[in-house]
């Protein structure tokens, strides 16, 4: 059992931790960089210890710093909600040798399930169905190629130990072939510290399906439903909903299946994340699996009044679930909308500066994660993403009111951001009419 619990993040996700920590009872130690002293999860906290300079590769990404704070603090528990340290195996070992418990899964789950390409041949002996792809990595240009050819392009070359987009690129056709790939190979160097790649067929025009998942120490797994991820640009998720309003009662228990099938095979403990692609025809393939909480946790919150951020909190204390998978019950539907610091007319540039104005929405059915303020400095060294809107309604249709309502009532001033940005995908007919897929945006935004 654990009272005291170090944060090992910024921004609006170790706001989120410290939020339900502290309807826990738990106490909470916030680190933070220098450029960030300033930002609300330091000051929301018990405590707070600096680990380092701007530089994420300094503070956020610094083992020995984050570690020596919570020895410093007498921090029992470490969660590193979602990015930076949040897949790293060795981070996990650490805390473990160090006798302090990662709000996580193991070491073993992380390395398993976080290498794309191990994950790929667990899953293929496992049965669950994958899409078409090399059974091994490769990090040869050539050798890619031949390997493409006998897949049949379109193809999609990835990272294995890649994600949120990076080191990935969609290929067309066999010219194209030898300079993505060698790109997408410098950039899994630089991002990962690992250049092997791995090769797929591309599905055209797929959803990009996820399951949410818990499972305790004690072999019960459940799934708590699906979120639909199709709107992406440069493969970084957009807008959330949930739960996909294509995907009917059968299809739901048959894919849900496979995502709990999935997190037995590797014995997973914790929360995490099934991902899949849903083609036109209804078929679908595993892709990868994320041993983290998602961004998008709360669109599944409020459709099943579940708290996962506790639910980890509670695994991790080596408690049982208290429900079941009949226990969930899907009520309603539910939207976030990423809110960026950047400038969709100027091709997303980042705008980083200081918030001169910022009022939330409020009223029934919508919820606000950030944490900015008026005043505050938003720093040009980390991801530009400051807040989440999220809203609910009983049906799509009014999930879809209230969400564009609520983008209306928001007022972020002296940045620019992504608001109308969103407004516009939200007036879009085809969104509307629930005509997605990966490419929408490109195809219908842009």
């Amino acid at each position: 059992m654990f009272k005291k619990v170090l944060i090992a993040n910024r921004g609006e996700i170790a706001l989120r931790i410290i939020r339900a920590c502290k309807e826990m009872g738990l106490n909470t130690v916030a680190v933070y960089s220098e450029i960030d002293r300033d930002c609300l999860h330091v000051h929301m906290a018990d405590e707070a210890i600096c680990i380092g300079p701007a530089d994420s590769s300094k503070s956020y990404l610094n083992i020995k710093n984050i570690i020596s704070a919570a020895i410093i603090s007498g921090a029992e528990a470490i969660h590193p909600g979602y990015g930076f340290l949040s897949e790293n195996p060795k981070f996990a070992r650490v805390c473990k040798l160090q006798g302090l418990k990662l709000i996580g899964p193991s070491e073993e789950n992380i390395r398993k399930m976080g290498n794309k390409s191990e994950a790929r041949r667990t899953m293929v002996e496992a049965g669950i169905p994958v899409v078409p792809g090399t059974k091994d990595v490769t990090i040869n240009a050539d050798e890619g190629l031949k390997l493409a050819k006998e897949i049949g392009f379109p193809v999609i070359i990835k990272a294995s130990s890649g994600g949120g987009g990076r080191g990935m690129r969609i290929v067309y056709s066999e010219k194209e072939f030898t300079d993505a790939f060698n790109t997408a190979k410098s950039e899994s160097a630089v991002a990962f510290n690992d250049d092997s790649m791995y090769i797929e067929k591309y599905i055209e025009e797929p959803r990009h399906i996820e399951f949410q998942i818990l499972a305790d120490e004690y072999g019960n797994i459940l799934h708590l439903g699906e979120r639909d991820c199709s709107l992406q640009r440069r493969n970084q998720k957009v807008l959330e909903e949930a739960p996909c309003s294509i995907i009917d009662s059968p299809l739901r228990e048959k894919m849900g299946e496979m995502a709990v099938k999935a997190a037995k095979t590797v014995n997973y403990v914790g929360a995490g994340t099934i991902e899949f692609l849903l083609d036109r025809y209804n078929n679908f393939y595993f892709i990868e699996m994320n041993t983290r909480i998602q961004v998008e946790h709360p669109v599944t919150e409020v459709i099943t009044g579940i708290d996962l951020i506790k639910e980890q909190i509670k695994i991790a204390k080596g408690e049982e679930l208290k429900f079941t998978q009949d226990d969930i019950k899907i009520s309603g539907h539910a939207i976030e909308c990423r809110i960026n610091a950047e400038d969709p007319n100027k091709s997303f540039r980042p705008s980083p500066g200081t918030v001169e104005h910022y009022f939330v929405p409020g009223g029934n059915g919508v919820r606000v994660d950030s944490h900015i303020y008026s005043g505050y400095r938003i720093p040009p060294t980390y991801d530009s993403m400051i807040g989440k809107l999220i809203a609910w309604g009983k049906n799509r249709e009014e999930a879809i009111a209230r969400t564009r309502r609520a983008l209306d009532e928001m007022i972020i001033t002296g940045i620019n951001t992504n608001i109308d940005f969103h407004r516009k995908i939200l007036d879009n007919k085809k969104f509307l009419e629930n005509q997605i897929n990966t490419s929408f945006i490109e195809k219908e935004i842009m």
